[in-house]
């Protein structure tokens, strides 16, 4: 359940285009055993009665034949009726399922549109269900942003962090911290209201040890919230180097799958291949690239285009997977190359040095590698464990604790305001005789930050971004 909007914050009430019934296919497309046709509105009674032929007793799955227009049975199927509130959107919600072919759900959906013509029944908007759960306060915007990610979700451990912010672990852990804040207001408040009284209330409350406390609950939060995120939204890698290093070969052994050609011809690769893999519930964004060299030395037109893609995805990238030649390392035209091509990686972008091909190096004499540079073989494995175990410290990774709960950037961003507003108020509480006023506002600050994760302080252009990206019928 949303918490209570402060004073400050946009009352959260239906807009009119909200107030409307609506109606959608709630089932995945493609034909399958059983399709859902969803419909939520202010009373469906007459969408119920002109489907079903009957009052349905709430909550109770009825199983009966859909009615067409004339009343002959489109299909036999369960009839669930949640009247309003106890329903997922918190209005009337009638749920039809019926057998899943694409032809008879388009059947049942258009019956219902005709049905409710009358009612003003019309097609469900991209999310407009879970959009209206929000607003009618049956979740809040971090619950209906984690019904999105639960159905997205990549890997197991995403799909179970999903699952525990749905069920509000993260909203519980934001709506603690934003009490705390609250409380400290009110003090700040009180002090400013009464300045005449000898009573030093921000002393005697221990006002900068609360401060200093939420602090860190707030670090904290925002270190589960980016290993979230990194859950959720993974880790964009391409492997790039010149030509024939073993980008692709690397690609093939970490998917564990010949998804790239592999020959021992220079330029083989001429576009960007991507695979997404997992490492312990990490998704992993694998970009193998056309191998980088000049434009003169390129062999045609359609190479160059690669190579110029293969920068497009370098300067894309959260991590940079530079492969090297242990064979040909040291061959001063090779090497002038390597140089080259390190000096245009951008600055911004983290590099990963692995040098390819152990397994061609020759046992009484070790190879000197770059600093900080991995050694691996794509072709037998070697090296491969220590690899993925690298790529999860680049993207910042820890042992995922089971608490853990998925988030996403704007989570993030939100936790980093709150955190650095608690700084600049711990600032003014440090200092004897300061302008309270000042830390009043930093406290006010943090407090909307907080609350943007929530939806507690929310815009109509933010939900409608969110609630755009999700599939309809839910």
């Amino acid at each position: 359940m949303r918490a209570a909007q402060p004073a400050d914050a946009a009352p959260g009430k239906l807009p009119g285009s909200h107030q409307d019934p609506i109606v959608a296919i709630a089932s995945a497309p493609g034909r399958g055993a059983v399709g859902i046709v969803r419909a939520s509105g202010p009373d469906l009674s007459p969408l119920i009665q002109a489907l079903c032929g009957r009052t349905l007793q709430p909550r109770l799955a009825t199983l009966l034949p859909f009615r067409g227009d004339n009343g002959e049975a489109l299909d036999r199927g369960l009839a669930i009726h949640f009247p309003a509130p106890h329903s997922y959107t918190g209005e009337d919600v009638l749920e039809l399922q019926a057998h899943g072919g694409p032809v008879l759900l388009q059947l049942l959906l258009t019956r219902c549109l005709q049905a409710g013509a009358g009612m003003g029944l019309r097609l469900a908007e991209p999310g407009e269900f879970t959009e209206r759960a929000f607003l009618n306060d049956k979740i809040d915007l971090a619950q209906a942003e984690a019904v999105a990610d639960l159905i997205e979700a990549s890997t197991e451990a995403a799909a179970r962090s999903a699952a525990r912010s749905l069920s509000g672990a993260f909203s519980s852990e934001v709506t603690q911290l934003s009490d705390r804040i609250v409380q400290l207001r009110m003090l700040v408040e009180a002090t400013l209201d009464f300045p005449e009284e000898e009573i030093d209330f921000l002393e005697k409350a221990r006002a900068r040890d609360q401060l200093d406390a939420i602090e860190v609950q707030v670090a904290q939060a925002l270190a589960r919230a980016r290993q979230g995120a990194l859950l959720r939204e993974g880790l964009r890698v391409v492997l790039a180097g010149q030509p024939n290093v073993g980008k692709s070969s690397l690609l093939n052994a970490l998917a564990g799958a010949e998804l790239a050609i592999v020959t021992p011809m220079p330029g083989t690769t001429r576009d960007r291949v991507a695979e997404t893999i997992q490492i312990e519930g990490v998704p992993l964004h694998i970009t193998d690239t056309a191998g980088l060299r000049h434009d003169t030395e390129a062999a045609d037109e359609v190479e160059r285009i690669g190579i110029g893609r293969s920068w497009q995805a370098i300067a894309g990238a959260d991590a940079v997977v530079f492969l090297h030649d242990l064979c040909r390392m040291g061959e001063p035209a090779y090497d002038a190359a390597e140089t080259l091509i390190a000096q245009q990686l951008p600055a911004e972008v983290s590099v990963l040095h692995v040098v390819n091909k152990a397994d061609l190096a020759a046992a009484d004499a070790p190879p000197v590698l770059p600093a900080g540079a991995l050694l691996l073989s794509a072709r037998t494995g070697q090296g491969l464990d220590a690899l993925r175990q690298e790529l999860l410290q680049q993207a910042g990774w820890q042992a995922a604790p089971e608490g853990l709960f998925i988030a996403r950037t704007r989570h993030v961003d939100a936790l980093r305001r709150t955190q650095t507003h608690l700084r600049l108020a711990q600032v003014h509480a440090a200092v004897r005789d300061a302008a309270l006023d000042l830390l009043a506002e930093e406290l006010r600050l943090a407090h909307r930050a907080l609350g943007e994760i929530t939806g507690a302080f929310s815009n109509e252009d933010l939900l409608g971004e969110i609630f755009s990206r999700f599939c309809i019928g839910k």
